[in-house]
């Protein structure tokens, strides 16, 4: 019996068979993929940017009931290469927000600051009274305290242009012709001086009531600043002040001789460009006149 198991114990090897059964070690089970995750990559936060202007309405009415409109912050062509001799060069100026009298200042509101004691009467009987006629022979000081009483000030001079001009450099307040008496009150057939332009009629002698001329406005939506009279600002005169002004909300020199006019009157044509926007005019602080009135200002964030 010991030899049979012992043959067939050779028989089983000679055969192939292992002699001991191997130990075999599983393959790790399979890695399950887990479902795709769409991953939600929250970005950094974006800076807010604040606005370089915060908004305005473009009108406002002020504490004593008059009309103002808003002339936004930036840049504008001030004075002019081709023009006389100190509204050379033109250049670039920045602006703050501000706001200007959408009318000339008239004899009802002047009228209103005396009787309040904010304003002294005026030197000289006019003969336009009517409410709303501008005021005139106003001297410089008597208009700027009216503007202080009404919590603004005359406009710089950079201001009244801009406020005329808008930012395209344009010679008028609405475009670059002249046009005709449509447009604005100036020296025509109805002027009484001898240089009077006889093509054209405005509808008035000398001053009109403000507001008169609809499609002179300037692209700010202010009227009257060509023609009807000349306007008093802030600032000295100096004829050579745009060769070295500063770029960004200039206040003219610190003293001087004469107070700037700008805008013409009823009295000038516009032989010479008299009457385009860019045109400077001047006269001593304690002169008054009847082609000589004014709008006020003041800035749209005190």
């Amino acid at each position: 019996m010991k030899k049979i198991i012992f043959f067939l114990f050779i028989f089983l090897v000679a055969c192939g068979a292992p002699a001991v059964a191997p130990t075999v070690t599983p393959l790790p089970p399979t890695a399950t993929p887990s479902p795709s995750v769409t991953l939600t990559v929250t970005p950094p936060p974006t800076s807010t940017l604040t606005p370089t202007n915060t908004p305005y309405p473009s009108e406002l009415v002020d504490e004593k009931g008059v009309y103002m409109r808003l002339v936004p912050a930036g840049e504008f062509t001030m004075g002019s290469d081709h023009g006389k001799e100190d509204e050379i060069p033109a250049h670039l100026v920045y602006l703050d927000d501000f706001y200007m009298d959408k009318y000339e200042v008239t004899n009802a509101l002047y009228k209103a600051c005396v009787e309040a004691s904010g304003c002294t009467p005026l030197q000289q009987a006019i003969s336009n009274t009517y409410d709303n006629y501008l005021v005139i022979k106003v001297d410089w000081k008597q208009a700027q305290d009216y503007c202080e009483w009404r919590g603004g000030s005359l406009p710089t001079e950079a201001q009244w242009e801009k406020a005329a001009r808008g930012t395209d450099g344009r010679d008028y307040p609405w475009g670059n012709q002249f046009v005709d008496g449509s447009r604005v009150n100036f020296c025509d057939k109805n002027c009484s001086a001898v240089w009077t332009d006889p093509r054209s009629d405005d509808g008035y002698a000398s001053t009109a009531p403000v507001g008169s001329y609809e499609s002179g406005k300037s692209p700010y939506g202010i009227y009257d600043l060509a023609g009807n009279v000349w306007e008093w600002v802030a600032d000295w005169y100096s004829d050579t002040y745009y060769q070295n002004s500063p770029a960004s909300n200039p206040l003219g020199p610190d003293s001087g001789q004469y107070r700037v006019l700008r805008g013409a009157s009823w009295v000038n044509v516009n032989y010479a460009g008299n009457i385009r926007s860019a045109n400077r005019g001047r006269l001593t602080p304690d002169s008054i006149d009847s082609t000589v009135g004014f709008h006020c200002a003041k800035d749209a964030n005190p």
